[in-house]
């Protein structure tokens, strides 16, 4: 066994802001690198600061050396795994038996306990809802060190309050989940171009119905006649007949230059990629990593950003015609000077089943925004009109929400899961900087935050 070690350590998430200090405990035995740790950290996916520490001297518990196999069971589809295994490991041992994880997020870098924390969506959740919906046991380390196992029997609240916890209700230690079977180990995929926001609300809602697999991409960068121009996707496994007997070759991750790029870069890329969809009409076959983790295939993408880092504002705008509150959006976007260089939709089914979970029935529009010294005030606003709608959140991808705007989109929602932690944490000593920011817990030692940290946390750099 690899010896234990702490050491501290500069973190972030994948959008680089903020930046924060902790003390990074690494250790095969998660349990024991658990013991006194605030919170567990996988493979630091989540955008903003939920998987950072509230102060330079917590404990920052590393998933990912825990990362066993526990038991697989492939007459009945089930899996048990220690939660720093990594979906793209379990991926890879996956398909070559004819199983599948039944519900994944747009990559395949992120470990199974991260997948529960954030309770992960993918493209089908209007057909498959969350992850947590396929979870049928953990456990967990509790604040007060001990250690139990937790399904919907055994205690329904803190069950439910650990999808999409983000780690604040216990360590996840271990993940039983359901798998599915897949015909084959390819996908057939189409893309329809659309030329404005209302045609991919329709496109959108037109593919969710017949496909299990869709989303929509708008070119947040295009000018004049172009703007709002996009395409939407659509996808599904291919039956054994229609795949070759050879599985796809692995995938190729092309290692990005920490090179910052400029927006005009940004809009030319665009503008290649709308008219390599636009001709790509019909049936493909592709490799379900194309259709599932695309970005992937670009290691380290987020440096392109530069300095000032990247945050993504991912809202929920609710109901059966989420189409004007969509507009809304983009407006507001455009109004506040804001340049969204990655933007994508996806149509959502039934709200998940943890406590915090992001999706419910509507639309959820993901906005990718350079961090500049203007983007809290853009974050303000979207998130404005995200309560207005009635809408919320993505808290795993969050960075500059404002504790009382959260409260107001969480009204319901928000009082039943402090609940539960004041139940099975009284104290706090799970605590994120994202729990300090939005939840009002104490920061390390107690202290109030100094003037310097609510910069840093505040404003990219």
């Amino acid at each position: 066994m690899a010896r234990s070690r702490q050491r501290t350590e500069e973190l972030s998430g994948w959008g680089r802001f903020p930046v924060v200090r902790g003390v990074v405990h690494r250790d095969e035995d998660l349990s024991r690198a658990c013991a006194g740790a605030a919170l567990t950290r996988g493979l630091g996916r989540s955008y903003g600061d939920a998987s950072l520490p509230a102060g330079e001297t917590d404990i920052v518990a590393c998933s990912v050396r825990a990362d066993r196999i526990l038991a697989l069971d492939e007459a009945r589809c089930v899996l048990r795994a220690e939660a720093g295994l990594s979906l793209a490991a379990l991926e890879a041992l996956l398909t070559p038996r004819g199983l599948a994880c039944p519900v994944v997020p747009g990559t395949a870098q992120v470990t199974l306990g991260g997948m529960v924390a954030a309770d992960v969506h993918g493209k089908n959740h209007h057909v498959a809802g969350t992850f947590g919906r396929h979870v049928r046991a953990l456990r967990l380390a509790l604040a007060d060190g001990g250690e139990v196992e937790v399904t919907r029997e055994t205690d329904a609240e803190l069950f439910a309050a650990t999808l999409g916890g983000l780690g604040l209700t216990g360590h996840i230690l271990e993940v039983e989940c359901a798998l599915m079977r897949v015909p084959s180990a390819w996908m057939i995929v189409e893309t329809e171009p659309v030329t404005d926001i209302a045609a991919t609300l329709t496109g959108l809602a037109e593919a969710s119905a017949g496909w299990p697999y869709t989303a929509a991409w708008t070119d947040g960068l295009a000018r004049g006649s172009a703007a709002e121009r996009g395409y939407v996707l659509r996808a599904r496994w291919a039956e054994r007949d229609e795949a070759p007997a050879m599985p796809p070759a692995a995938p190729r991750s092309w290692r990005v230059p920490p090179i910052p790029l400029t927006e005009a870069l940004v809009r030319a890329h665009h503008g290649r990629h709308f008219a390599r969809a636009a001709r790509r009409r019909g049936p493909r076959l592709v490799s379900p990593a194309q259709v599932l983790h695309p970005l992937d295939a670009f290691a380290g993408w987020n440096r392109l950003y530069g300095r000032g880092g990247l945050v993504q504002h991912q809202g929920l705008l609710p109901g059966p015609d989420p189409g004007p509150a969509v507009a809304r959006l983009l407006a507001t976007l455009a109004a506040h000077g804001g340049r969204s260089w990655l933007t994508v939709s996806k149509d959502f089914g039934a709200a998940g089943e943890g406590l915090l979970s992001f999706p419910a029935p509507g639309v959820s529009v993901a906005l990718d925004l350079p961090g500049r010294p203007t983007t809290p005030a853009l974050v303000d606003a979207l998130d404005a009109l995200v309560a207005e709608a009635g809408g919320r959140i993505y808290l795993a991808k969050d960075a500059l929400t404002r504790a009382d705007v959260l409260r107001r989109m969480e009204a319901d929602r928000l009082p039943r899961f402090n609940a539960v932690r004041d139940r099975v944490d009284p104290e706090r000593r799970l605590r994120s900087a994202l729990s300090v920011r939005l939840l009002g817990d104490a920061p390390a030692g107690g202290r109030a935050a100094t003037a310097a940290q609510r910069r840093r946390r505040e404003t990219p750099r």
